[in-house]
């Protein structure tokens, strides 16, 4: 199983970043020790001074697929949850000004927050789903997948055209504006739809 990240696909958050809009997917992964076990809190790496919490909508695979095309990729992904991509801000900044690959910013233990997942059915339409996170019961993040650059089933056709998408792979499909610095005792609650999928505490 793989973890397959998608970067800057809300354009608010790109230009919150003082980062290029990108014109294709910008594409990066986690291994699967960055699932942070269910139910425990995240506890702040000590090579950092700067994690930030980033919100997204996150698919699960269901069939074995390669090369697959926009109009198929639906049948690819049946089930959703939310989830939290956990950053290392500065480590990422310090990769980047030296023109280094950024995984151990993104790819950490613990770094990867996923809520239980749902039907589509139950979900409701993949292009109008609502993502919520709150940070001590302050509304942080807020989008809405129809604002997504590049929608879900364009982001599994061309990650398709590069790794074979496997049963059981998580694909997070990147995160709106609004993220920031997590501090110790902080809160996390996240929400798809008003429907809360995650709580997760800061150590």
């Amino acid at each position: 199983m793989k973890i397959i990240c998608i970067g800057r696909n809300y354009v608010d958050h790109a230009k919150e970043l003082n980062n290029e809009t990108p014109s294709e997917p910008v594409v990066f992964l986690k291994p699967d020790s960055a699932i942070l076990p269910k139910g425990n809190a995240f506890y702040i790496p000590s090579f950092t001074n700067e994690v930030h919490h980033e919100v997204e909508l996150v698919v699960r695979i269901n069939r074995l697929g390669k090369h697959i095309e926009p109009r198929f990729a639906h049948r690819y992904y049946d089930e959703v949850t939310l989830g939290i991509d956990f950053t290392a801000r500065d480590v990422q900044k310090a990769c980047k000004e030296k023109g280094l690959p950024w995984e151990k910013a993104k790819a950490f233990d613990g770094s990867a927050v996923i809520g239980p997942f749902i039907s589509l059915k139950e979900a409701g339409e993949i292009d109008n789903l609502d993502l919520k996170l709150y940070k001590n019961d302050e509304l942080v993040q807020h989008g809405n997948t129809r604002d997504m650059l590049f929608h879900v089933d364009q982001l599994i056709a061309h990650v398709s055209q590069y790794m074979t998408l496997k049963i059981g792979d998580l694909l997070f499909t990147g995160t709106p504006a609004g993220v920031s610095k997590v501090n110790i005792g902080d809160r996390l609650v996240g929400q798809l739809n008003d429907r809360q999928l995650f709580k997760t505490d800061i150590r």
